[in-house]
């Protein structure tokens, strides 16, 4: 049995019914929280990034929030939100839950390959694909958006920073170097990466491949400063942080694969080349120079930054289909064409970001508890001087 998890978050809605909802349980009371200054600007910047289709276009997501509020604070209640569809006028009567209808008019029957279309249509037994994808679509990051913006606003009220960026993208490294002075060029950045040299040369491909009908994926980065030491647990399998964190971020559309730190690179390398050393000092206490790990170790938080990445493979919709077999006549078909990005990896960050900041705020809970925001921050000051003191 998995370990019960101190924030729950849930999500239900289709790509194009009415809204999206959100129910975020365990929310801590007496957090600040707004919708449009601390939920919906996470929202905006789902939507950004060169590359991205139409709907972005149609959908200007913002989050209202229908309980566990008041006054501009939470209450300890489970949180509840809805992010509404400016689609759904478009799909009023295919979507439409009741009875009736024009469900088949948008019907789906010929699969897309690397899309949850086929497998999900034999598990669940519908010959109209739409009922798979419909839920299967990226659109329902946007609801892990705004829980995982709830989750950013907890950490920061425990001194936790988080930022997502690009490091790689069409086959080009734009890492440019983590600044966090710097975090609002990320906002700025049609890639959102520091290297803006190199932001030209992938924008290029960008263009080549929405031209020839093609997609592009790349490498996303959510990094953490402020983490106290001790988050997560090295006692059982379900409960070190690295594992949950992985889950997290592989649970997100297209991602296929997850390292913290320099993983890859520590399968190639010497030991002497991968490990951090430890050092004491009365100003800085227990440190490290160099952060190789990622900021975990045992999938315990050592207080250094903490470093997920997760590759996005291409989007799976192409504008020059690849060849499938349509479900209900068994005939050969070219895969069904759906609204789509060339690249949606400057997303794919926000979205990484937003997973990983739900399991970091859980662990968070975990440890000191999940209450209210005045225990935690008590909690998180005595931990503090017992930790410089060790």
């Amino acid at each position: 049995m998995l370990r019960w998890s101190m924030l729950r978050y849930l999500s239900a809605g289709e790509s194009h019914g009415p809204a999206l909802t959100v129910i975020l349980d365990g929310v801590p009371a007496g957090l600040e929280l707004v919708a449009a200054d601390h939920i919906d600007p996470w929202l905006r910047r789902r939507q950004g990034g060169y590359g991205r289709g139409r709907r972005q276009v149609i959908e200007t997501d913002a989050a209202s929030l229908l309980g566990g509020v008041r006054a501009g604070r939470t209450t300890g209640a489970p949180l509840a939100m809805q992010i509404e569809n400016r689609d759904w006028r478009n799909w009023t009567q295919i979507m439409d839950p009741a009875p009736g209808g024009e469900p088949r008019k948008r019907a789906l029957s010929a699969a897309r390959p690397g899309h949850a279309d086929l497998a999900g249509g034999i598990k669940y037994g519908h010959k109209d694909l739409r009922d798979v994808l419909e839920r299967a679509s990226a659109r329902e990051t946007a609801s892990r958006v705004a829980a995982g913006a709830v989750a950013l606003r907890l950490l920061s009220s425990a001194g936790v920073d988080g930022c997502a960026r690009v490091v790689s993208m069409a086959g080009l490294p734009c890492d440019g170097g983590m600044d966090w002075d710097r975090l609002d060029a990320l906002d700025d950045s049609p890639l959102r990466c520091f290297d803006s040299e190199a932001e030209a040369a992938i924008i290029e491909r960008i263009d080549e491949a929405k031209r020839t009908g093609d997609t592009l994926g790349g490498v996303v980065e959510a990094r953490f400063r402020g983490l106290p030491i001790g988050l997560g647990s090295h006692v059982q399998w379900d409960r070190k942080l690295d594992g949950r964190l992985a889950q997290a971020a592989m649970s997100i559309q297209a991602i296929k694969a997850v390292e913290i730190g320099d993983g890859w690179y520590g399968a190639t390398a010497l030991g002497s080349q991968v490990h951090d050393a430890i050092y004491r000092s009365e100003e800085e206490g227990y440190h490290r120079t160099t952060n190789r790990s990622g900021g975990l170790e045992a999938g315990i938080t050592t207080g250094e930054e903490l470093v997920v990445r997760a590759a996005m493979k291409p989007i799976a919709t192409l504008m020059k289909p690849l060849p499938t077999v349509d479900v209900v006549s068994h005939e050969p078909a070219d895969a069904a064409r759906e609204r789509s990005d060339t690249t949606a990896v400057p997303a794919a960050s926000i979205v990484v970001l937003a997973m990983c900041a739900l399991v970091v705020a859980d662990a968070l809970l975990e440890k000191f508890g999940a209450d209210s925001v005045r225990e935690i921050t008590e909690r998180l000051e005595a931990h503090g001087a017992w930790t410089a003191s060790f």
